[in-house]
C-alpha cells in the first residue's frame, strides 16, 4: 500500500492538491495522511526551538483542527468515493517540516502531495514558504499542485537533466510509477549551454535509457544557458503535464532549488512539480 501525506491548512489551494492526489493515485491502493499543523502558517527558522507546550492556546487551536479535520474528511467522502483508499487523519501542534520528517520516517511515507500556496499566501506568490522548506529538507518524493490547476491524466512528463551522476532505479522510482500507472511519455531535456555532452554524460545517458526501458521517451537538446528559461519554455511548447526535477546540490541542475531560481520557477509554474531527493542527508 502506497502511503502519502497529504498537509493541508484547510484552503482551497488544499483541497485541490487532495483531489490532484485522489485522481493520480485513483487506481492505487493508498494510505492518505491528512496533515494539519495548528501553529503559524509561514514558516519561521525560530520555531525550530518551537515548544507546543509552552502556549496557552494549544487546546482551542487543536480541538478547532480536528473540528475542521471532520469537515475535510466528510467533503472528501462526498466528492470521492474509492475503496482502494484509507484517510488518517493526523493533527499536530508542531512546525512542518518537523512532523513531515517524523512522519515519513515512523510511517515509511513514499510521498508528500501538497499546494504551493496557502490560506495566507499573497495572489503573486505560487511557491509558498512551507512549500519550498519542504521540497529543500524532506527525505521522500515531493508532489506541488498550483492552485488552480485542474486534475488532468500526465501524459507527458518533461525530466530536466544534465546526466551528471549514475542513476538509480530506485530514486526514481516515483517518476517510473506515475509513467508506467499513466502510460506517459517522458521528455528528457539536456540545457546544454552550447556544450556537447563529455564521455562521461554519453554513459550516464545510457544508464538512464535502461533505467527507462519499456517507457516511451523522447530525449531533447536545448543550446540555452538559462536552465529556467529553458525548461519554461519547452513546457509552453510541449503541452507538458507534469514537471519532475531532481533535488541534488553537486549538479547543474541543482542550482534550480537555489532561493532566486525556484522562486522565478515558481512564479511560471502553472503545473505539478515532482522533485526526487538524490541528497536524503539534511
Amino acid at each position: 500500500m502506497k502511503k502519502i501525506i497529504l498537509p493541508t491548512d484547510f484552503s482551497e489551494s488544499a483541497f485541490n492538491a487532495v483531489s490532484y492526489a485522489l485522481n493520480l493515485y485513483k487506481e492505487e491502493e493508498c494510505a492518505f495522511y491528512l496533515l494539519n499543523i495548528f501553529t503559524p502558517s509561514t514558516y519561521h527558522d525560530e520555531l525550530e526551538e518551537f515548544n507546543a507546550g509552552q502556549t496557552d492556546r494549544e487546546d482551542e487551536n487543536q480541538e478547532s483542527s480536528l473540528a475542521k479535520m471532520v469537515v475535510l474528511q466528510k467533503r472528501i467522502s462526498k466528492k470521492f468515493q474509492n475503496p482502494e483508499h484509507i484517510f488518517v487523519p493526523h493533527c499536530a501542534f508542531n512546525n512542518l517540516i518537523d512532523e513531515i520528517k517524523k512522519i515519513i520516517e515512523t510511517e515509511n511515507i513514499d510521498l508528500v502531495i501538497m499546494g504551493t500556496q496557502g490560506a495566507t499566501g499573497a495572489a503573486d506568490i505560487l511557491f509558498g514558504t512551507n512549500t519550498i522548506q519542504v521540497i529543500k529538507k524532506a527525505a521522500c518524493p515531493i508532489l506541488a499542485v498550483p492552485s488552480d490547476f485542474t486534475y488532468r491524466t500526465p501524459k507527458r512528463i518533461l525530466f530536466p537533466t544534465d546526466y551528471g551522476m549514475v542513476y538509480q532505479n530506485e530514486k526514481l522510482r516515483g517518476l517510473l510509477e506515475i509513467a508506467k500507472q499513466h502510460r506517459s511519455q517522458i521528455d528528457l531535456l539536456y540545457v546544454s549551454g552550447g556544450n556537447e555532452l563529455t564521455a562521461g554524460q554519453l554513459a550516464h545517458k545510457g544508464n538512464l535509457e535502461k533505467i527507462l526501458k519499456g517507457i516511451p521517451c523522447q530525449f531533447h537538446i536545448d543550446p540555452d544557458t538559462d536552465i529556467p528559461d529553458a525548461i519554461i519554455d519547452f513546457t509552453f511548447d510541449n503541452n507538458i503535464d507534469l514537471l519532475v526535477m531532481l533535488r541534488l546540490k553537486r549538479s547543474l541542475l541543482g542550482r534550480i532549488f537555489s532561493k532566486s531560481l525556484l522562486k522565478e520557477l515558481g512564479f511560471n509554474l502553472m503545473f505539478p512539480l515532482l522533485v526526487l531527493p538524490y541528497d536524503t542527508k539534511n
